[in-house]
């Protein structure tokens, strides 16, 4: 009798390439966790939909179980950071006077409420060969191609208020609000390139000082801010390294 087909599930054995990555992402979370962690709340970080998670991040509450950052998203992080040195170098050669660094060698940044907020720029156009208005904020983030899409057909406002904010902010801080700043944004699996305009919204940047104001207050006051939904499989919800913690 001929042997019976057998669909049932087994497990793929580990291979050269899973050994070496296997490796590669363990030297990767064993430095990462070496990081010191940051000390104040990020105004990259301000747009976030859930004000309560935003405090979990700023009191550094432990992340649930197993919601710590793995060696690929390390990966992807790195990526992100490449690209953004190449888009800088892009556009210093395509005729754009873009700074990275103040005369004192530091990172275009703010600080308020006593160091407790503090964001950190990409860069600020000086000269563009455009005709373009400057000083410029300039912000540079990398994208998958459907989040790269999205971008592109709806802009950076519609499609990444989390971005939108973190602009509006900088440029208020920096002093940066006469010219709009340039956001730019690169899709990792094509190379295509999107840039754009964000005029100064100086209702957006009021709104997000407002809720590192609200947050700083709460963590201070040992309370918690409400969630951004009631619904504890909302997507907010489901991906949040303090899920567990929110909702025991």
């Amino acid at each position: 009798m001929a042997a019976l087909l057998d669909f049932n599930h087994r497990e793929k054995k580990p291979d050269f390439a899973d050994a070496v990555n296997a490796l590669i992402d363990a030297a990767l979370t064993t430095e990462n966790a070496g990081r010191p962690a940051r000390d104040y709340l990020g105004g990259s970080r301000l747009g976030d939909a859930c004000q309560r998670r935003l405090q979990y991040e700023y009191l550094k509450a432990p992340k649930d179980d197993g919601a710590d950052f793995t060696g690929r998203s390390l990966r992807i992080f790195a990526l992100g950071h490449v690209l953004e040195d190449l888009a800088i170098d892009w556009l210093r050669k395509a005729g754009f006077d873009l700074s990275t660094r103040n005369r004192h060698g530091e990172q275009f940044g703010f600080s308020a409420a006593g160091g407790r907020l503090q964001g950190h720029a990409d860069g600020v156009i000086v000269a563009a060969p455009n005709g373009m208005a400057v000083p410029a904020l300039w912000e540079c983030k990398s994208a998958n191609a459907k989040n790269w899409r999205e971008i592109a057909r709806r802009g950076v406002v519609k499609a990444k208020p989390i971005y939108a904010a973190q602009i509006a902010l900088y440029q208020a801080y920096l002093g940066l609000t006469e010219a709009p700043a340039l956001f730019t944004a690169i899709n990792k699996d094509s190379c295509e390139i999107w840039h754009e305009l964000v005029p100064f919204d100086a209702e957006r940047a009021q709104a997000a000082s407002d809720k590192a104001v609200r947050i700083l207050r709460a963590c201070d006051a040992g309370e918690l801010l409400p969630r951004h939904t009631e619904d504890p499989e909302h997507f907010e919800c489901r991906f949040c390294a303090w899920k567990e913690r929110c909702w025991a």
